[in-house]
């Protein structure tokens, strides 16, 4: 019997891109739910070996505003209870390290990362990530690493890029995103192009033939292991506010 992995994306057009491909090339069968659009999420992990939650325009801090933000910050009780596979990208990342207690926010200096930036490992990230990485960002708030977490990869500007709880993974990277997923992102969204720190459209794509191709490898080798039992899960300690 396949492996089902709840896949969780924020707007009606969301495409979870690379990540879906590469679990379905693993064998896997993804179960696409739209929070926005109404979706509900399982009240158990008991039919899906793991859930990956994408990122969006929102704000993780958006749950007094939006619902489906709040429903998913109160929701991850139950795949960190059940000590389930988790993957947060971006916005993903950002809900899990608010559940976890930490804060979410921009870059003090009004920087955002658009474009292929550089990420380094730093500690246990060396057994995850190569000593030094370019991968796809498109972000404008940052968060920063739960206390009960372990951070694994580091960045110039937004110096938390990817941390581990137990089963659980944040990282501010899109590593899901194709060719055709940033024609689309820097068309739709050219405005963000000028913005303090983001990269001109045309150095996405010059990036894009560098570096697409280790970021490929990374995520197949990532999902790999990722979908793995860990031996060393913990459970939820502390937990944001939410209300």
């Amino acid at each position: 019997m396949s492996q089902k992995v709840l896949l969780i994306v924020h707007q009606e057009h969301s495409d979870p891109g690379r990540v879906a491909a590469e679990l379905s090339r693993r064998g896997c069968e993804c179960d696409l739910r739209r929070t926005a659009c109404g979706d509900s999420l399982p009240a158990t992990m008991h039919e899906h070996a793991g859930v990956v939650i994408f990122g969006g325009p929102m704000s993780a801090n958006d749950d007094s505003v939006l619902p489906f933000i709040r429903m998913e910050l109160e929701w991850l009780s139950v795949p960190l209870g059940e000590g389930k596979p988790f993957l947060g990208i971006c916005l993903g990342a950002q809900l899990l390290a608010r559940y976890l207690g930490a804060k979410v926010g921009p870059h003090l200096g009004g920087y955002n990362e658009i474009g292929y930036y550089r990420v380094s490992a730093v500690g246990n990230g060396a057994g995850l990530f190569q000593k030094e990485q370019y991968f796809y960002q498109w972000h404008g708030e940052g968060f920063e690493v739960p206390r009960s977490a372990e951070l694994l990869a580091t960045g110039e500007y937004f110096p938390n890029q990817a941390f581990r709880y137990g089963n659980a993974y944040g990282i501010q990277f899109h590593p899901e995103v194709t060719k055709p997923m940033m024609l689309r992102w820097t068309r739709r969204a050219a405005h963000r192009m000028t913005l303090p720190g983001a990269q001109a459209r045309e150095a996405h794509l010059n990036g894009h033939g560098r570096h697409d191709a280790e970021v490929e490898r990374w995520l197949g080798n990532f999902l790999d292991s990722w979908l793995q039992p860990a031996s060393d899960t913990v459970a939820p300690e502390r937990r944001a506010s939410i209300g």
